[in-house]
């Protein structure tokens, strides 16, 4: 039965949750938060794929402040893992820590996962509840959500324009089209990613870095790719000396469906296209593009700049891709849209 109080501490194990990202990949983001008698008495989250899962993290802080888990309750983001990998179980310590309620937000999305620790938990006593808060659950971990069902990374594609449309002006100057807030926005997308894929002109005419800046200490810096079939092998030793570049050939949808099953192989979760407008375009007319992020600045270049999505478009607007779980917010002076493609 669920209690009043069960979407509060879930809330609460999500904030935890959140303080894992962009370090946890390929696992997913999770928090726990361990409550007897009405009081928190243990919080965790995941740190890094290899070291202790969330649960394990909030148990040993609850017993380093001396008290027993013993008939409390553990609040967890996601379905806790129940089979042996680089950790052992997390439903084994639940049970031998004689927990007497789970509340886990979303299942695990693996089908051979799926309800199996709802299972074993119930099958020894323990009271199961799951459900809670599942949607916010499954939207902080989308990319893993993704990679596990599919096989594939999660593509998603951040495009930055004027109100009217335009990414750079005629001659190709783009800095700065959104303010601070919104490129912080893009760091931390950064950090989410496994790789960043940009076309060979942005390359050429904005010279970025494609990095990982805020924090300056971040260590998992993403792959970079530039899409396209002239970019030489001097170029890219030229724009990025640090050798962590590669230029891929993404012309066609069999090209990008090889790109994304090699990368989801080699446990790739989230891939980030950041432009330009003909790359863009390129990838959501294959259909690739899995979530979209615009960045719209309150200015007008009233003219004929470079559009954001460039390409023929279709006749009628029938055939126009639409968003589903769309999202609108503030974000300093610029406003961001958000939503997925292809079902999400």
């Amino acid at each position: 039965m669920l209690l009043s109080c069960d979407r509060e501490y879930m809330l609460q194990a999500l904030a935890l949750a959140r303080l894992g990202w962009g370090t946890t990949n390929p696992n997913p983001m999770v928090g726990a938060v361990i409550v007897r008698d009405g009081k928190v008495i243990g919080e965790g989250f995941h740190r890094k794929a290899g070291e202790a899962h969330a649960e394990i993290n909030a148990i040993n802080d609850a017993l380093r402040s001396g008290n027993d888990t013993e008939n409390s309750t553990i609040y967890v983001t996601l379905e806790p893992c129940s089979s042996y990998g680089r950790t052992p179980p997390c439903t084994e310590a639940i049970i031998a820590h004689k927990f007497s309620r789970v509340v886990i937000g979303a299942l695990d999305p693996n089908p051979k996962h799926n309800g199996l620790a709802v299972e074993i938990l119930r099958s020894h006593g323990i009271e199961v509840e799951y459900g809670v808060e599942s949607g916010a659950c499954a939207r902080l971990n989308a990319p893993f959500f993704h990679w596990v069902t599919t096989g594939k990374p999660l593509v998603m594609l951040k495009m930055a324009m004027t109100l009217d449309g335009n990414i750079a002006t005629s001659g190709g100057h783009s800095k700065w089209v959104t303010g601070s807030e919104a490129r912080k926005r893009v760091q931390r997308l950064r950090r989410l990613s496994d790789a960043i894929i940009v076309g060979a002109n942005t390359v050429r005419c904005d010279h970025p870095q494609l990095t990982v800046r805020e924090p300056e200490s971040w260590a998992r810096q993403p792959m970079r790719y530039i899409a396209g079939t002239t970019f030489s092998e001097a170029e890219v030793k030229e724009y990025f000396p640090d050798g962590n570049a590669e230029v891929v050939d993404l012309s066609t949808s069999e090209l990008w469906e090889k790109f994304l099953r090699d990368a989801g192989e080699r446990k790739m979760t989230a891939v980030l296209l950041e432009g330009g407008g003909v790359f863009a375009g390129s990838a959501l007319r294959a259909g690739v593009v899995d979530y979209v992020e615009f960045h719209i600045a309150p200015k007008l270049l009233c003219g004929a700049g470079r559009p954001v999505i460039g390409g023929e478009a279709p006749e009628l607007m029938s055939m126009a891709k639409e968003l589903c779980n769309m999202e609108v917010e503030r974000c300093g002076d610029d406003i961001i849209v958000s939503g997925y493609l292809n079902g999400e």
